[in-house]
């Protein structure tokens, strides 16, 4: 048996590791170095759309791989254009960016937040932010963050952040009232990190509504909670809307790095060459695994999937944990489901790795099920199977 060291000597100490090392999966399950096999119902944080060696991926990654996976921005690279184009038919907006990761999204959302300010002779502009919002570590995307405890240590953080509790509109129209500096609204449909947190229907169409009236961009964050996830592209959808700007990421690429800025006709003029710029963002390999990701996700019906198989394990879990004491809430739509405890409960992700099944818990009394896309009714009977006796366990101490 090999030994799977906690942390290495080597890398920095930035992650409370699980002692596991994963060695190779296949569809919702993973196997770890030493043989034992794990049901996967995190997907890498919302990453692993397709799940695992997926048949229709692989082939067209490794014939991707042995013509171009990098070539810069200097040229075009064909699989942008295409892939935008899906973006763009998906959502109902206009144009994309291409980027690497979420933060990296988020951070161009908040450029171009400042810089349509700037073009309208907006000095400072602010950014209307949430609580619990999580949307990224370096220092821009951390001061947009709603959580003190991963922004302490790291201050000075950046000004022009307005932020305002979920669900108010009183109160962001409080906030906000006589502020001739407030460029755009941001926000994620559903708080991933912050503990599986919806915005309200009702709510999503009163902020479209208000930034309609003031001339500011709503910004939708959707690197968690879209691509397919609540069972429509991006959860936004639900509320019948659309956003002027939205990061994407995560799921994008199913497991290959991969970030963009989807941007509606208010926000996709406002760079020009030499505004912003990425080295890796938008690279042969990544772009392909975009758009042969969107491409299996419409032939398997993923989206249907997602909505089907997600209300299947919420009343699952519903019924098994509901009436349980100390088990306060269940939240979230489709395969993106938290269930919130009245105590911490960080000890599960490993009871239940050693118990053959992967997964989170955000917000410290949150338990986050991210499952891949993929997932089947057996699999979700499998996870509650495991998780529910767990939950009432602890619980019980």
């Amino acid at each position: 048996m090999a030994l799977i060291e906690a942390a290495s000597p080597h890398t920095m100490n930035t992650y409370g590791r699980v002692p596991i090392a994963l060695s190779h999966g296949q569809g919702s399950r993973v196997w770890d170095i030493n043989g034992k096999p794990y049901l996967d119902a995190l997907a890498g944080i919302a990453v692993n759309t397709l799940g695992h060696n997926h048949p229709k991926l692989v082939p067209a990654l490794q014939d991707q791989i042995a013509k171009i996976i990098h070539s810069s921005n200097y040229y075009h690279v064909p699989n942008q254009e295409k892939l935008a184009a899906k973006l763009v038919e998906i959502s109902g907006m206009t144009n994309a960016f291409f980027c690497s990761t979420g933060l990296e999204a988020n951070e161009a959302a908040i450029k171009l937040a400042r810089k349509f300010g700037h073009d309208k002779g907006i000095e400072r502009p602010q950014i209307v932010v949430y609580e619990k919002a999580f949307h990224g570590r370096s220092i821009a995307t951390l001061s947009a963050t709603g959580n003190e405890k991963v922004q302490k240590g790291f201050g000075p953080l950046v000004e022009g952040f307005i932020r305002v509790p979920l669900n108010d509109i009183g109160a962001l129209k409080a906030a906000t009232e006589g502020n001739k500096d407030v460029v755009a609204v941001f926000f994620e449909t559903i708080q991933g990190e912050g503990g599986i947190n919806p915005m309200r229907i009702e709510y999503l169409q009163q902020v479209r509504l208000l930034c309609d009236q003031r001339g500011w961009l709503l910004m939708i964050d959707e690197v968690q909670c879209g691509m397919g996830r609540t069972g429509k592209w991006f959860a936004h959808q639900w509320a019948g809307i659309v956003p002027d700007v939205m990061p994407l990421a995560k799921g994008l690429g199913s497991g290959v790095p991969i970030g963009a800025v989807v941007a509606g006709p208010k926000a996709a003029n406002i760079f020009q060459p030499g505004n912003h710029g990425t080295t890796f963002g938008g690279n042969p390999l990544a772009m392909r695994a975009g758009v042969e990701t969107l491409r299996i996700m419409e032939e398997d019906r993923l989206l249907q999937n997602a909505a089907e198989v997600g209300g299947y394990l919420k009343d699952a879990l519903t019924r098994e944990l509901g009436s349980v004491k100390g088990f306060k809430e269940i939240r979230g739509q489709g395969l993106m489901i938290g269930m919130e405890l009245d105590k911490p409960c960080g000890a599960l992700v490993n009871r239940a790795a050693e118990a053959g099944l992967l997964i989170s818990v955000t917000a410290d009394t949150v338990v986050r099920l991210l499952p891949p896309l993929i997932f089947t009714r057996a699999e979700a009977d499998e996870c509650v199977g495991i998780l529910a006796p767990l939950v009432k366990a602890i619980l019980a101490e």
